[in-house]
């Protein structure tokens, strides 16, 4: 279904897949424009006034569309058996920005459906220890996290995570990498989360690594993370592999999205999952590498761009279907519209019998 509406869902993703800043010149823009196209082609004032508010209308559905309707996406699979496809962030109604309803059986389902097998659940400053039970059939696991907000930071903890005084990490730099350390007392892993490390603590990457930080996020699918570079990424991934550290991506789920464009591939080790590979869509991966007022322009070439050959199969087939609805003549006396049943190829021979001869 997701390539046989490919025009549809690969729209709707490219809307998804918008850093912030991205996406605030892309809707100021294409309202402008849309606006404008309608209100200066031909007609009477009150079909031009129609038409620049149709536009508009047009993108904010399509925005609505992108966050909350249900629609076919791309499940994941790997043929490597011996991994785990799964989630290090994510999140329920249970923190402040969750979508209301949101539950642990829907964010569970959600995963399920994208192809995860399992999903560390990290709520702002509020423990899942993983006692609270499932709806039944439930097929993936959802495991204990917790995402901390600290000085100018968030720090996801995965594992035997526990509750924090978090007003002892506060106010500087200095007092709140202590935080690792005793997100490691707790036998639990500690990750700086994007975009806050790179934004508020770029200067600082070092001081994690002595405090005992145990990974970072280098690909977070929120759209504020993912204005974040790939020369970010490559330091970020230099210093992790310089000193034996996790690298994740996130999804960062709150209930708001429809399709993931990260996954991690996990294989476990005997003191859990010892090695972590990273996938991205690239779609994703671009935003942070092109300045923002470019968005109206690259933001659809990237989205052609990052098609495989099945949905370029469907968008032209999509193409030629609606080119020939609109070419073939209808018959005499019938109104535009539907009714593609009714039209003739022979119209227009009839047409031009009855005119009179020259």
């Amino acid at each position: 279904m997701y390539v046989a509406l490919a025009p549809f869902s690969n729209t709707l993703d490219a809307l998804t897949f918008f850093s912030a800043a991205r996406a605030v010149w892309a809707v100021v823009v294409w309202i402008l424009v849309l606006a404008a196209w309608g209100a200066f082609r031909a007609g009477t004032r009150r079909q031009r006034i129609v038409r620049a508010l149709a536009g508009p209308l047009m993108l904010l559905v399509l925005g609505l569309a992108a966050v909350f309707l249900p629609r076919p996406v791309p499940r994941l699979t790997t043929p490597d058996s011996g991994a785990t496809i799964i989630d290090y962030h994510a999140h329920t109604q249970a923190s402040h920005d969750g979508r209301p309803g949101w539950t642990l059986g829907k964010l569970a389902a959600w995963h399920e459906r994208q192809g995860f097998e399992a999903s560390y659940v990290t709520d702002h400053n509020i423990v899942y220890d993983g006692s609270l039970p499932l709806p039944p059939g439930t097929a993936i696991n959802l495991l204990p996290g917790v995402e901390w907000s600290v000085y100018g930071q968030h720090v996801v903890a995965i594992g035997p995570v526990e509750a924090l005084p978090r007003d002892s990490f506060g106010g500087s730099t200095q007092r709140m990498v202590r935080i690792f350390a005793a997100i490691e007392r707790q036998g639990a892993i500690s990750i700086a989360s994007l975009p806050e490390y790179w934004r508020n603590h770029r200067d600082d990457l070092g001081a994690f690594v002595i405090a005992g930080v145990d990974g970072f996020e280098i690909v977070n699918c929120a759209p504020k993370a993912l204005s974040f570079p790939a020369a970010g990424r490559s330091e970020v991934l230099a210093l992790a592999a310089g000193h034996n550290l996790l690298v994740v991506g996130a999804s960062d789920n709150h209930g708001w999205g429809q399709v993931t464009c990260v996954w991690n591939l996990s294989h476990p080790g005997a003191q859990g999952f010892h090695t972590n590979r990273v996938f991205a869509r690239s779609l994703a991966m671009v935003q942070g590498d092109w300045l923002p007022w470019t968005a109206p322009v690259t933001q659809p070439w990237f989205m052609f761009r990052s098609l495989g050959w099945s949905e370029r199969a469907s968008w032209l087939t999509w193409v030629v279907v609606i080119l020939l609805y609109r070419a073939m003549p209808r018959r005499q006396g019938q109104s535009a519209g539907l009714g593609i049943l009714a039209r003739s190829l022979g119209v227009r021979r009839k047409a031009a019998s009855d005119e009179p001869p020259v």
